[in-house]
C-alpha cells in the first residue's frame, strides 16, 4: 500500500494511512484521552488496527474522497495524530475529526492541521459548511473549533444515551 500526501501545512504533512501506520494507529485508539473523548474502538491487536485502516480510512477514502488522515510531522517524520473528514449516518453534514498522541497536544499541530483542512476542503473539495461534534466535557476541543472559526449550534443526543455538542462553520 502506498500513501498520498493530501496537503501540508508549515510543520505538518497529512496523508492517507496504510497498513505501516498500524502500530501508531494502535496506539492513539487505545490512550485514555481517546477512549474519554472519542470512544473504545475495541482494537487490541495490529491485525485489528490493519484491519481497520484498510475499512475505515483507504475504502472510505475511495469511495468519499476524503477520509482522516495521519498527520506527521515534517522535521522528524513522527506520527501525531489524525486529522480529517467523516460522514457520519447520524448527521446531515460532513464533519471534521481529530485526535492527537498526548505528547503532541497544547503545541499548536491541532489548530495548524485543521486551518489547512479546512482551506483543502474548501478549495479542493468545494464544501460549502462542515460540521464538528464533540463530548460536553471536552473543552479544549470546543475551544479549538471556536479559535478555528466554528459556532456552537446545540447539544445533541447521541449514542447509548450521551450527548454531543454540535458545531458548524461556513467555509467562505
Amino acid at each position: 500500500m502506498s500513501t498520498t500526501i493530501i496537503f501540508e501545512t508549515e510543520r505538518l504533512k497529512l496523508r492517507t494511512l496504510d497498513a505501516d501506520d498500524a502500530q501508531f494507529y494502535l496506539q492513539l485508539v487505545n490512550e485514555p484521552s481517546f477512549i474519554e473523548n472519542i470512544r473504545d474502538k475495541g482494537i487490541r491487536k495490529i491485525a485489528e488496527a490493519e484491519q481497520a485502516i484498510q475499512t475505515g480510512h483507504r475504502e472510505v477514502q475511495e469511495k468519499m474522497g476524503f477520509s482522516l488522515y495521519l498527520a506527521e510531522r515534517k522535521e522528524d517524520k513522527a506520527a501525531i495524530g489524525l486529522c480529517g473528514l467523516v460522514k457520519r449516518d447520524d448527521l446531515p453534514g460532513i464533519d471534521i475529526g481529530y485526535a492527537y498522541l498526548p505528547a503532541y497536544t497544547g503545541k499548536g499541530y491541532a489548530y495548524e492541521a485543521n486551518a489547512g483542512l479546512l482551506k483543502y476542503a474548501r478549495t479542493e473539495l468545494k464544501l460549502t459548511e462542515l460540521l464538528a461534534i464533540v463530548s460536553p466535557h471536552n473543552q479544549a476541543s470546543s475551544n479549538l473549533l471556536e479559535k478555528l472559526g466554528f459556532q456552537l449550534q446545540e447539544t445533541i443526543p447521541w449514542k447509548e444515551g450521551g450527548a454531543v455538542k454540535l458545531f458548524k462553520r461556513l467555509l467562505d
